[in-house]
């Protein structure tokens, strides 16, 4: 990928996808529609609540995150006051659950986060919390599948143990045929060239700290497992 795919600032790596609705990388296209058929002989139903997201849906999230108009969340997923916290808690707070703009690996459209909408009520709201995906929760028995399953389509999870950087997030997938390529590829002078030209929300802080939450945020995640189909 080049810098504006690497970054989100360009689409022309993804494709669109119409069942189910979601955009991907198009290597990363047809090895999750495998996936979701073969979830589909398991009665699961392989639902991708988010896929490829480009800059400035990033941008949105992280500025409403700041500006206190999102709901902040701790590691442990307790909630914050967004008013006792100072401009480096908040950055904190944000980057354990949501990636600079720039940096998110959903620009890449290897990432997909999914759940099994065949486990879900049909008034019940997914909330993609990692309860929902251990043992007795909504979505365990999708876990146990892709425990058993994903690595051979490609796929294993980046956040599945906490690292000290993003929280494990047992329902975000990645395409590992071209994810670790672009992990590789995404330097901090390209996240850094991406950020200097947006209007991104606490910008000089972020800025500053570059260098940490490259090593925190972007390059600490797991490897895929031995047996990931390559």
């Amino acid at each position: 990928m080049n810098d504006l795919e690497l970054t989100g600032r360009a689409r022309t790596h993804v494709i669109e996808i119409a069942d189910p609705p979601c955009t991907l990388h198009r290597a990363a296209a047809p090895a999750f529609l495998a996936m979701r058929a073969a979830a589909a002989q398991a009665g699961i139903d392989l639902e991708p609540v988010s896929s490829y997201r480009d800059f400035d849906a990033q941008l949105r999230i992280w500025n409403e995150k700041f500006r206190g108009q999102r709901t902040l969340f701790d590691r442990n997923g307790v909630e914050l006051v967004h008013a006792a916290l100072s401009e480096g808690e908040i950055i904190d707070a944000i980057l354990s659950w949501s990636a600079a703009p720039g940096a998110s690996r959903h620009h890449w459209g290897t990432e997909v986060d999914v759940v099994d909408r065949a486990a879900v009520p049909p008034s019940a709201r997914v909330r993609l919390l990692p309860e929902e995906y251990f043992p007795g929760g909504s979505f365990a028995h999708l876990s146990l599948w892709l425990d058993q399953h994903m690595a051979g389509f490609g796929f294993f999870r980046p956040y599945r143990t906490d690292r000290g950087g993003v929280s494990p997030e047992p329902w975000h997938l990645s395409y590992a045929p071209v994810s670790q390529a672009a992990l590789a590829d995404m330097t901090i002078e390209r996240l850094r060239k991406a950020l200097l030209d947006s209007a991104v929300d606490g910008k000089q802080l972020l800025l500053e700290r570059l260098d940490s939450v490259h090593r925190r945020y972007v390059a600490s995640v797991d490897s895929p497992p031995p047996g990931t189909v390559a």
